[in-house]
């Protein structure tokens, strides 16, 4: 099985157009980088009223339903239906919806379907200069084993427990124990 080649760049603008290379896994593009990576999955590119339209615009990019056109290395593009304009959250002073009752039962209002678009999504290795390149396995392990060497210690000392599972103190008169049912 072939393994998918994320590129490695800045931005999804710089991933689709100019990468500054192609790697499977993060430590491979943190080689390229010279820097910490995040993978990100981005949206990129204009929206398509169509799929049709969609694909006839990012052609070599994506798969056209499984017609085999795009080798298995370069799937890092995807075309995603996304909400064009998402409708405003019910805020302050927004109505609440009208209940419409049929057959004895109580349903809400039917909404109507948003307008939706084409986008095309593109997965890759973002540059990441925030964060920190993990170390090497070696350095982690031994890391690891000088924790383990060390008792664990609480912060500060427990406190005996002085009360049952089942029994409470009022409020009104912390110095006595009650049953709690």
């Amino acid at each position: 099985m072939t393994a998918v080649l994320y590129p490695v760049a800045r931005n999804a603008e710089a991933a689709l157009s100019r990468p500054l290379g192609r790697a499977a896994r993060a430590a491979e593009a943190q080689a390229l980088a010279h820097s910490g990576v995040k993978f990100a999955q981005e949206m990129v590119g204009p929206a398509f009223d169509t799929r049709e339209a969609a694909l006839a615009a990012f052609k070599g990019h994506i798969e056209e339903d499984g017609a085999g056109g795009v080798p298995p290395e370069d799937r890092y593009c995807l075309l995603r239906e996304v909400v064009d304009a998402p409708p405003p959250p019910p805020g302050r002073g927004a109505l609440p919806l009208k209940p419409v009752y049929r057959d004895g039962r109580r349903w809400p209002t039917p909404r109507s379907r948003p307008k939706t678009v084409w986008r095309l999504s593109i997965s890759y290795w973002r540059i990441a200069p925030e964060v920190a390149a993990e170390p090497p396995p070696a350095e982690r392990n031994a890391a690891l084993l000088e924790r383990m060497e060390r008792p664990m210690r609480a912060a500060k000392p427990q406190k005996a427990l002085d009360i049952g599972l089942f029994e409470v103190r009022p409020p009104e008169a912390p110095h006595i124990l009650m049953p709690d049912e």
